[in-house]
């Protein structure tokens, strides 16, 4: 596999990590429709733990299977497909090789009652990542939690750990928690933090959801009027997370949320593109959907990341 001059680039602004970890974080940029680009499309499937097996898969039964995620990923020419162990385990065998994988490593649950303070549990380890050859870990942490702190210092060791073996680290950095009203939680100044945490934290890929033009924090609206930061289209708002990760330094890409309708998961994605992101990691907006409709989305959607569409 020969890297093109962009991924060289890409690899280049992570001057502190060895080998092993950029050979998986090239290993996903060079594969499938959008490889050598810099940009990514990752399949993400770990709603059954978030959000129950019915809400996640009842609206496409074949999607209750893990085997459908992999060989979704891979007819779909996806970057990497993403999933707890369980998942994984399900046909690490049957399609190895064939997708890189992320082992999601911490899980929540929507049984949780909603009074406790947001966290998530370890479901896997790096050496589980190892054994099922995945290229990457991904790890939930909740800043605006009481609990954050203690999800960084998770992370914290556990990335010092995947970095030893030569495990990339996808941290998904959601704003969440008892310092946050739902406003705040998309709030573009919150997101930008919460981009900023996780590559402090030390993530080769970083994931976070798109924002809205809200502003949360009394003290960082008034930079934000003071210095005219332009947040009034969603392009721009993306622009502004890949400026606090590292000025684009750091791989970003972007979650699709809950299922919407198909011209709203293209305005995403164009305006992703156009603010500079690298790409999306989409779930229930492309499994949910019958397999043909979802194979011409993801088509659609890479199209738009070459601009295409």
């Amino acid at each position: 596999m020969k890297a093109t001059r962009i991924v060289r680039n890409i690899l280049a602004n992570y001057e502190g990590d060895t080998p092993g970890v950029k050979g998986n974080l090239c290993r996903m940029l060079m594969n499938g429709k959008l490889g050598g680009t810099g940009k990514m499309v990752i399949l993400p499937v770990d709603q059954g733990f978030e959000h129950g097996p019915a809400r996640s898969f009842a609206p496409n039964p074949a999607a209750y299977d893990p085997h459908y995620h992999y060989q979704l990923a891979i007819d779909a020419g996806l970057s990497a497909y993403a999933a707890p162990l369980g998942m994984l385990e399900a046909g690490a065998d049957t399609f190895a090789g064939q997708i890189p994988t992320i082992l999601k490593v911490n899980s929540a649950n929507s049984l949780i009652p909603s009074a406790a303070p947001k966290d998530q549990a370890l479901t896997g380890s790096v050496d589980d990542a190892l054994r099922l050859g995945c290229s990457a870990i991904g790890f939930t942490i909740y800043p605006g939690s009481s609990l954050g702190l203690d999800m960084f210092e998770e992370i914290a060791e556990m990335r010092k750990e995947a970095a030893s073996k030569g495990v990339a680290t996808v941290i998904w950095s959601y704003p969440r928690g008892e310092a946050l009203d739902k406003d705040g939680e998309t709030a573009i100044d919150i997101g930008a933090y919460a981009a900023q945490i996780a590559a402090l934290l030390g993530a080769h890929i970083i994931k976070i959801k798109l924002s809205s033009d809200h502003l949360s924090l009394k003290e960082a609206k008034a930079v934000y009027e003071e210095h005219g930061i332009d947040i009034s289209t969603q392009a721009a708002r993306v622009k502004n997370c890949m400026d606090a990760s590292f000025n684009g330094r750091r791989i970003v890409v972007f979650s699709g949320g809950a299922k919407k309708g198909e011209n709203s998961v293209y305005d995403d994605a164009r305006a992703i593109r156009d603010g500079g992101g690298n790409g999306s990691i989409i779930g229930r907006n492309t499994f949910q959907r019958e397999r043909g409709e979802a194979l011409e989305m993801l088509g659609k959607i890479i199209d738009i990341y070459k601009g295409r569409a």
